[in-house]
C-alpha cells in the first residue's frame, strides 16, 4: 500500500507526500493511519484559512497505484467546534470509514492559532496605557 491524505476544510484541499505514516495540519493535523498491517506515517503541517462557521475537517485516505487510478481507502471526518473552544486537540484517534464500514483508524492532532489583526495588535500594544486609564476613570 502506498497511502497518501487529501485533507479538505470548506473549498480548501491540501495532498500529503506519498506516505512511508504521521500528519499536521496547522489548524496542524498528525495523523498515523493504522489498516490492515499497515501504519503509515506522513510528519507533514498543513495550513488551512478557518473561521469558526467551518464545521469540520475531512482526510481521504488513498492507496497510489502507478499503472491504474488511485484507490480510495477511506474518510475520517473532524469536527472543529471542539479545536476553536480549546485552541488544540491532542492527538485523537478517528476511524477511517467507506460505505459506512469501518477500515482502520487514523491518528490526528490539531492545533488553531488565530490570526490577529491590526486592530487588536494595536489593541494589545497599548493595553497598559487603556488599562491604567479605565482604572483611574470614577464609575
Amino acid at each position: 500500500m502506498d497511502p497518501y491524505a487529501i485533507l479538505t476544510c470548506r473549498t480548501q484541499e491540501q495532498r500529503s507526500s506519498t506516505a512511508t505514516g504521521l500528519l499536521q495540519l496547522l489548524l496542524l493535523v498528525n495523523f498515523n493511519f493504522q489498516s490492515k498491517g499497515s501504519e503509515p506515517e506522513w510528519n507533514e503541517t498543513f495550513v488551512f484559512n478557518v473561521s469558526d462557521d467551518v464545521p469540520e475537517v475531512a482526510i481521504k485516505l488513498m492507496d497510489s497505484d502507478a499503472l491504474s487510478n488511485d484507490d480510495f481507502v477511506g474518510e475520517a471526518k473532524i469536527s472543529l467546534e471542539p479545536l476553536f473552544l480549546e485552541g488544540r486537540i491532542p492527538p485523537t484517534v478517528y476511524n477511517v470509514v467507506k460505505d459506512e464500514e469501518y477500515r482502520g483508524e487514523i491518528k490526528i492532532g490539531l492545533t488553531f492559532i488565530p490570526e490577529v489583526n491590526f486592530y487588536d495588535c494595536l489593541l494589545l500594544r497599548h493595553a497598559d496605557y487603556w488599562f491604567s486609564y479605565i482604572q483611574q476613570q470614577k464609575y
